[in-house]
């Protein structure tokens, strides 16, 4: 899927979170600059969060209240080791939270989670669903 415009990616935000079950695992790659916390903001937004939503780079977990839940927002670009996070509380998270969203996730890490890669191209950012173990990718329209 191609997302040409901003609009494209609150669309798709809008659609992913309705397709998507509670406590979804959701890894989020691509290059630096490919829009995975700008897919985040649109995410939250489409969760019903109204506040600031950034990159938790340098805090690590950034939380998000929102209507159908918790909304829980991980950067693991500095994590050396990314199974560090089940240490951290992650799995007290996963019956908990509406959506966890893992920015720089390994799939080999978090076997049953849903990645989606995003790469910039000239015309756009291409978006690509990679479901792993037990998880569908769910059904979106282009």
């Amino acid at each position: 899927m191609l997302l040409k415009h901003l609009e494209d990616t609150r669309s798709f935000a809008q659609q992913l979170v309705q397709r998507l079950p509670k406590g979804a695992l959701v890894l989020l790659t691509g290059p630096m600059g490919a829009g995975k916390t700008t897919l985040v903001k649109f995410i939250a937004e489409a969760l019903g969060f109204k506040g600031e939503v950034t990159s938790p780079t340098y805090t690590l977990i950034h939380e998000y209240p929102t209507a159908e839940g918790l909304l829980v927002h991980i950067d693991a670009y500095r994590m050396a080791d990314q199974e560090e996070l089940y240490h951290l509380g992650l799995e007290d998270y996963l019956p908990e939270a509406r959506l966890i969203l893992i920015e720089w996730g390994k799939p080999e890490v978090f076997p049953d989670s849903l990645e989606i890669r995003l790469t910039p191209t000239p015309q756009g950012r291409q978006l690509e669903l990679i479901p792993h173990g037990n998880t569908a990718a769910p059904p979106l329209s282009e």
